[in-house]
């Protein structure tokens, strides 16, 4: 199961690398049933919160007319930031499954861990690296092809 929603969340991360976002997808789901979508927008929407896991959170917010996401699994192509970590504990997210390690702004175990700190008054539970060399071939292909871009231009 936990593939299966990954390649959904990798489908997603490759619809933001097509317009020429950072490629990170997240999926919701409730029940066995995707009730929750999203992917990188930050230069779309030129805005630093839109993040594929806040885009996700707010469609299955939508879906169930309730901030509470009780029960609820976040498949996720990256390591969330602290700025989704913190929105995955506030929207009550029973399981966190990410792809690729974030060395850089990881805080689901990497540089921190949020989502199981005790002193929150929620907490996740977290298994990372599901497809972790599909998640990380995407993420490594774009910076390759915007490196190679810059040279050129």
């Amino acid at each position: 199961m936990d593939e299966k929603f990954m390649l959904a969340a990798i489908e997603e991360a490759g619809r933001a690398g097509t317009e020429d976002e950072v490629p990170v997808g997240a999926v919701i789901v409730l029940d066995g049933e995707i009730i929750g979508v999203g992917r990188n927008r930050k230069e779309q929407k030129k805005s630093a919160v839109y993040h594929a896991e806040i885009e996700a959170i707010n469609d299955a917010c939508r879906r169930l007319n309730n901030w509470h996401l009780d029960g609820c699994d976040l498949y996720v192509t990256l390591e969330p930031c602290p700025m989704c970590a913190g929105a995955i504990i506030q929207s009550r997210i029973k399981n966190l499954y990410f792809g690729a390690y974030d060395e850089k702004a990881g805080c689901c175990g990497t540089l921190y861990n949020l989502v199981s700190d005790n002193r929150f008054n929620h907490r996740v539970n977290v298994k990372g690296g599901i497809l972790e060399k599909e998640c990380a071939e995407l993420l490594s292909g774009y910076f390759k092809l915007k490196r190679g871009k810059r040279a050129q231009g």
